[in-house]
């Protein structure tokens, strides 16, 4: 073929355009509802495509992970330092019914906690719940001067560290195992957790900012509907009001015992 020649090879058919068509318009929202142990119920929106042929929307929800912060949860900013997972389980009509799925510090925080002339002691131990989770603790501690101490530094020995790290497993088993996955989210909010390590390591080294820092949910039981709509079932308002009011009252413990 000479060159130059049957120029319409180039261009596209004629008549041919493609109308636009808005994506959001083949979408619809469905409503995340957060379970009874967080005072905020409705914790935002989110996107699925429209039910299509074989394609159902409700089965792509299913699985889907959310991360809100724990200040939104429990309208308290002071809590705004925890992301809390949540993992949609079941849908009904438009609401996306979830369950705990997991629970971490914010970078900043995290950041904010490590200083010059002190140890770092971290531990992570792998729980089973009693009603059949299985869940990875993280937990970290810091040490701190002794009373009366000139010294600049504060470092623990080695042994000192494996003392610790060994009261930080024993705790953290002892209060997962006696307790369901409701429970335990509960003792995260108020620190109880690290409370007791602190108080259990006092005699080997004195320790500040213990914090279960991080939790992985990595086994769950079998599904079931009846213990998911306990969770999220008539009575949630009032739980999640009466967790808000045992938090407060253990806000004005610390407070009292500080004065």
């Amino acid at each position: 073929m000479a060159i130059g020649k049957n120029k319409r090879l180039t261009k596209g058919r004629k008549g041919n355009k493609k109308k636009l068509v808005d994506p959001f318009s083949k979408k619809e929202y469905y409503d995340i509802k957060a379970p009874s142990m967080f005072s905020e119920r409705n914790c935002g929106k989110t996107l699925i495509a429209k039910t299509q042929g074989t394609k159902i929307a409700s089965e792509g929800l299913k699985g889907r992970v959310f991360e809100v912060n724990l200040a939104d949860l429990n309208k308290d900013e002071d809590q705004s330092y925890r992301k809390i997972r949540l993992r949609c389980e079941d849908v009904q009509g438009k609401n996306c019914l979830t369950n705990f799925w997991g629970m971490s510090f914010t970078t900043d925080r995290l950041r904010s906690l490590v200083r010059k002339w002190q140890s770092l002691i971290e531990a992570n131990v792998d729980v089973k719940t009693t009603d059949g989770y299985t869940l990875r603790l993280f937990c970290i501690a810091f040490t701190k001067k002794k009373p009366n101490q000139f010294k600049k530094t504060c470092y623990a020995k080695g042994s000192e560290i494996r003392r610790i790290r060994a009261k930080m497993f024993e705790v953290m088993n002892r209060e997962a195992s006696s307790s369901d996955l409701k429970e335990i989210v509960g003792k995260f909010i108020p620190e109880s957790m690290g409370k007791d390590i602190e108080s259990a390591c006092a005699s080997i080294h004195p320790i500040q900012n213990c914090f279960i820092r991080k939790c992985k949910v990595l086994k769950t039981p079998k599904f079931d509907v009846s213990k998911l709509m306990e969770l999220h079932g008539d009575g949630a308002e009032d739980t999640g009001a009466k967790a808000a009011k045992v938090r407060k009252e253990q806000m004005k413990e610390t407070l009292e015992k500080k004065d």
